[in-house]
């Protein structure tokens, strides 16, 4: 598989992503946690009612458990996602001693703060990579549903490939300077063609690389 021949060809059907970092770590890590097996649209409900419903990430590490979980209630499993809210905050307080900040993380090298991420129960590989990539722009490639199915689909991994393990194969086979934009590209293509029920494989990308029984 030549990867930056692929990189082309989707950015010949997409157009080139724009690079748009976020701007507050925290947030980036809550939102992330919140879009676990979830649709974009409940995502962006839970997160504009979680900001919303608490004045700052105190309050919102403080609040009452159920309270948390009925806030972020438009995304599945939200009692989980509270508790894994609330434990990560408490865990970047602790380690700043009283601040809500990731800044810390950037003084690590990235796999250090993998690690020190993916310490925190329920912050996986995939969340980790998230945050590392679109807030502090570090060389990391996230898997979510869409790179799985596509990477798959595409040869990029084979097919009893594990999650887990993909991580570790793609992060090692894709170079680094189109980690950001081809994970960008890849979910626009999943998102827009390369779907897991009836996709459109009427196109160039998927004429090309995409082997699924759809083709």
């Amino acid at each position: 598989m030549d990867i930056r021949q692929l990189h082309r060809d989707l950015i010949e059907l997409h157009g080139r992503p724009t690079e748009a970092h976020s701007e507050d770590g925290v947030r980036q890590l809550l939102t992330t946690i919140l879009s676990q097996n979830v649709a974009d649209v409940q995502t962006a409900r839970a997160s504009e009612n979680l900001f919303s419903a608490y004045p700052d990430y105190r309050a919102m590490e403080n609040a009452d458990r159920d309270e948390l979980a009925d806030v972020i209630s438009d995304v599945g499993l939200m009692n989980q996602k509270a508790e894994r809210i609330q434990r990560s905050l408490r865990r970047i307080r602790e380690e700043t001693g009283g601040e809500y900040t990731l800044a810390f993380l950037n003084r690590m090298e990235t796999e250090a703060a993998q690690a020190w991420l993916t310490d925190i129960k329920g912050v996986g590989p995939k969340t980790a990579n998230v945050v590392l990539s679109f807030h502090f722009e570090r060389p990391t490639f996230a898997v979510d549903t869409h790179i799985e199915r596509l990477s798959k689909r595409f040869g990029l991994v084979a097919e009893s490939t594990t999650v887990e393990r993909m991580h570790d194969v793609l992060n090692e086979t894709i170079p680094d300077d189109l980690k950001y934009s081809l994970h960008v590209l890849l979910i626009a293509h999943g998102k827009e063609y390369c779907s897991a029920q009836d996709p459109d494989c009427e196109n160039p990308v998927c004429e090309t690389y995409c082997d699924c029984e759809y083709c």
